[in-house]
């Protein structure tokens, strides 16, 4: 029993489901996440959170493990930090996959509607991970980060922002996305951003990470708004049509005033810059590969029919 007198839900990490784990994260991420009020049951919420924390830690550095291999020719002089950064783009973990050519040319609308439900509940916000990720950063990182911030928010326009674009291709759609029916490893991609951008031992992991969502996302980006294009969706595409190419501008900006200033003032910090990185994708390639077992799977016929 804990002091509070409720018996606590904590469970080791080892005795949690991959799918349990990241539901029961998704969960906590949601709920710690959103603006909340002062309220008497704050001693419990608290004690719950670090147990949480101690999951996700764990979630964490299991994940760590297992993007060392990766890792083994990083180089730690900054240019041929930057290059070896940048040649993750088309050669990492996840890259190229054919998912995204398929999406681009032939599937189904519903087809369609069921990857992007899947990406919409998966959506960690990246202009939130952004601003959580920037605090107490050096000054050029800093202020690289405001800029790709700014540009998130649409540049002071509530029409430009980035994430009501999706929220309206999400409504266009009619998407009503719930964690209960998004596939675990889309949900362990957000919870990894988040775990990244909210704790501060992570905090070079997140400038890596966030850095490969930039330098990988117009690949994809295009091919899915090839694909809605195809599907007739008009003005509601947007989202992926302007992530297919400002994002390319954002990777740019990102290596050279994140990546280039702190590889050669915080050599210390290159490791977890990578890890973020490979972790990210790895992440990735673990959704695309959920996804074509749905999408490509003996069950996609029935699935469509239903």
């Amino acid at each position: 029993m804990t002091r509070s007198g409720l018996a606590s839900t904590f469970r080791p990490f080892d005795a949690l489901e991959p799918a349990a784990l990241h539901r029961r994260l998704a969960e906590w991420n949601h709920r710690r996440l959103n603006p909340a009020l002062p309220h008497d049951d704050w001693e419990r919420e608290l004690r719950a959170d670090a147990e949480m924390r101690l999951l996700e830690g764990a979630a964490i550095e299991r994940a760590r493990e297992a993007a060392q291999p990766w890792l083994a020719d990083m180089p730690t002089e900054p240019a041929d930090f930057v290059a070896w950064f940048e040649a993750l783009q088309g050669r990492g973990p996840g890259e190229n996959d054919p998912l995204f050519p398929w999406l681009a040319e032939t599937a189904t609308l519903e087809d369609m509607r069921w990857f992007l439900l899947q990406e919409v509940a998966g959506e960690a916000g990246f202009d939130d991970l952004v601003a959580m990720a920037q605090v107490k950063m050096p000054i050029r990182p800093k202020l690289e980060l405001a800029r790709n911030y700014w540009d998130e928010m649409g540049r002071g326009r509530e029409g430009g922002m980035h994430g009501p674009m999706l929220d309206r291709l999400a409504q266009a759609l009619d998407l009503r996305p719930a964690i209960e029916r998004t596939v675990w490893p889309s949900l362990a991609l957000g919870n990894t951003l988040v775990a990244f951008s909210t704790t501060r031992r992570y905090a070079y992991h997140a400038l890596g990470a966030l850095g490969a969502v930039e330098l990988t996302a117009p690949w994809r980006a295009a091919h899915v708004a090839e694909g809605l294009k195809r599907l007739g969706i008009g003005a509601e595409r947007k989202y992926f049509a302007l992530h297919a190419t400002l994002d390319v501008e954002h990777s740019k900006a990102w290596n050279e005033e994140i990546l280039r200033p702190l590889a050669a003032e915080r050599p210390d910090c290159l490791r977890a810059l990578a890890e973020g990185a490979v972790m990210r994708l790895q992440a990735g390639a673990k959704c695309f590969e959920a996804y074509r077992a749905t999408l490509w799977g003996p069950d996609a016929a029935l699935r469509r029919a239903s």
